[in-house]
């Protein structure tokens, strides 16, 4: 009985593969609520975990059979194992990448990502070839380091970035050494490919984060806006809105036009979300575009400390007065100059000031 499921799975391996990462898919959007919640570290761990070993394993069998002639049906097992666990990485990073990411900022990233995403399975039938899996498991290793370390570390900055390269690199290593034990011949024929694949992960990564260009996971912006004015009462925080803004502003996220009175202040109101026990420091810069010099002019870089795990996100607010009208914006950033949401905005003088309402923030 249990050789013949096998041999049914070989004679359908493509099409379970396919299962294999729709199933991926689907754990990932059960499980994964919070990047920082133990379900989900025990995931991405048990993802981890199962490459580690089914990749290594795949490939002695394989050198086995090269020199015995003698097949193993359960090694079509090891593939599909190997595409879900790809596979939920892949998922898993697409929801809290994507979660966490500014778009305009973080777009090369992110498409990135999702051509991997894509391509995992379209070139699954590349998973047997040794290159190809070992790069893209320490692909994975690496995305997942970047925002699993600062949860433990309950840190982030440019040091907590370097930790979290070491750390991948760090399990690669073992993997590469039970590679070497279990599939020798192979791992030496095609060891100094698989170092210089890891090594282009490695200088692509970096390049990402020392870009800005690489979201700034753990943390992700859950609300934020511009308003007239921002104040906290007990349980809650309420701002004023302009009741006149389009529908555009109220439900497509426009950027809205704000009738201000010269000299008035206006309010930048950010929730951004970060782990449990996280410490670190979130950044509103307030840019001014100047029309003669065509370029965008920092007018305050105001930071205040956060500290993580709050549902919907450590809640912050900072104010400026307005000297001059046209168009602004707002860049809610790390402390090491990552991008978490960007404000844009225009500003128009008016002699009165506008009808506003208050409402309550999340």
């Amino acid at each position: 009985m249990w050789q013949k499921i096998l041999l049914w799975m070989q004679k359908r391996e493509k099409h379970l593969s396919a299962l294999a990462m729709i199933a991926g898919f689907i754990a990932d959007n059960l499980f994964f609520i919070r990047v920082d919640l133990i379900q989900t570290q025990i995931l991405f761990a048990s993802y981890a975990v199962a490459c580690f070993i089914a990749i290594p394993l795949l490939h002695w069998i394989e050198t086995r059979r090269a020199r015995t002639g003698k097949e193993m049906r359960w090694r079509v097992i090891l593939p599909l194992i190997t595409q879900f666990a790809l596979g939920g990485f892949w998922s898993g990073f697409v929801i809290f990448y994507g979660r966490s990411a500014d778009f305009g900022a973080s777009w090369p990233f992110l498409i990135f990502l999702f051509l991997i995403f894509i391509g995992s399975e379209y070139f699954h039938q590349y998973h047997a070839r040794l290159i190809f899996t070992s790069v893209l498991f320490f692909f994975a290793l690496y995305s997942y380091a970047i925002f699993a370390v600062p949860i433990y570390t309950h840190t982030m900055g440019t040091a907590t970035f370097l930790e979290s390269g070491a750390v991948a690199i760090c399990i690669f290593a073992l993997f590469t050494i039970l590679l070497r034990v279990l599939a020798r011949e192979r791992f030496l024929n095609d060891v100094w490919r698989i170092r210089v694949g890891a090594f282009i992960v490695l200088v692509l990564m970096n390049v990402f984060y020392f870009t800005g260009i690489l979201p700034p996971l753990p943390l992700s912006a859950t609300a934020a806006g511009i308003y007239h004015t921002v104040w906290h009462v007990p349980g809650a925080y309420l701002a004023s809105s302009e009741t006149n803004q389009s529908w555009e502003v109220r439900y497509l996220g426009f950027a809205p036009t704000l009738h201000v009175t010269p000299g008035d202040s206006l309010y930048a109101y950010s929730s951004v979300f970060a782990p449990t026990a996280l410490t670190t420091s979130v950044v509103h810069r307030w840019e001014w575009y100047d029309p003669t010099k065509q370029a965008w002019i920092t007018r305050s870089r105001i930071t205040y400390p956060i500290v993580g795990g709050r549902d919907g996100g450590y809640r912050g607010y900072s104010l400026l007065p307005i000297s001059d009208a046209g168009r602004w914006r707002v860049d809610i950033e790390t402390a090491d100059g990552r991008l978490i949401a960007q404000l844009p905005f225009t500003v128009d003088f008016v002699a009165s000031s506008s009808p506003e309402e208050t409402i309550i923030l999340k």
